[in-house]
């Protein structure tokens, strides 16, 4: 499992120079064999010229406007506004990522969400469909190694799984035994929008339930779900559970604390 996320670091500085050609065609194909495994939502488009992009976004994409720089980009344009979609969308750049990884080209998330759709129409030249997200790719730039890195704290185990209900602790001695505790203690790292950790986990009977959680004041990001999604089944997959998510409508509701949407489930 850790193996599994020391190779998933997002990369905020990259090397002033362009990948080669045929890395860039690997990444190509790449990009149209996942487009083809997803559920037809959604595409990738790659822009090799980066110095456009990055330039038309600066200070207005990524959070806060802060936008990462690289030499190329990669956009996930979703065709239609479907929960589906998004989630799937998601899903498939943690996989795009993992393909990437392999190539040695690092990544990092870019939002565009707070960028006006009429830009973003003009600086893509695309028709139909939206890009709210951005991968920036290139070569990792060199790190200073007397510098940590910093790290993002995490909530604990007991904050994010229950049993057969929101809210219902489950003891970490039904975890072992079940041997699901490393699973949800390394599950933790994943990624999500702004660090806010999102995922609820319920453990009924022989699967395991996806909620998110948000407050009023938040908006909910169903790219949170597909992230987690991603990790979920990859980490299960170091204990012998080979599944796959099932998402599912239910009734959403709300605590005195949050509200929790209803996202899928996974059998054990």
């Amino acid at each position: 499992m850790n193996n599994f996320l020391k190779n998933r670091k997002s990369i905020r500085d990259f090397k002033n120079k362009s990948l080669d050609i045929k890395t860039l065609r690997n990444i190509t194909k790449k990009c149209n064999e996942l487009e083809e495994e997803g559920n037809g939502g959604f595409e990738f488009l790659l822009f090799e010229d980066g110095e456009r992009i990055f330039n038309s976004l600066d200070g207005i994409g990524g959070y806060a406007g802060v936008m990462i720089k690289s030499p190329h980009y990669i956009g996930l344009n979703t065709k239609d506004k479907r929960e589906e979609t998004i989630i799937y969308g998601a899903y498939y750049i943690e996989k795009l990522i993992t393909e990437l990884n392999n190539l040695n080209v690092g990544t990092c998330w870019i939002s565009l969400k707070d960028v006006d759709e009429n830009i973003k129409k003009d600086l893509f030249g695309i028709e139909g469909g939206n890009i709210d997200y951005l991968l920036s790719i290139g070569h990792p730039a060199a790190k200073n190694p007397f510098i940590e890195e910093p790290t993002s704290s995490r909530i604990g185990v007991e904050d994010i799984v229950f049993k057969n209900e929101i809210g219902k602790p489950i003891g970490i001695e039904e975890l072992e035994s079940r041997g699901l505790d490393d699973l949800f203690y390394y599950i933790r790292f994943a990624p999500s929008s702004y660090n806010r950790q999102p995922w609820r986990f319920v453990l009924k009977d022989d699967k395991v339930i996806l909620l998110l959680s948000y407050s009023s004041s938040e908006e909910l990001n169903l790219a949170d779900a597909g992230i987690i999604m991603y990790y979920f089944e990859n980490l299960t997959k170091s204990i012998g559970i080979n599944n796959k998510w099932k998402l599912i409508e239910n009734h959403n509701y709300e605590d005195e604390k949050c509200k929790y949407k209803y996202i899928g489930e996974f059998g054990l």
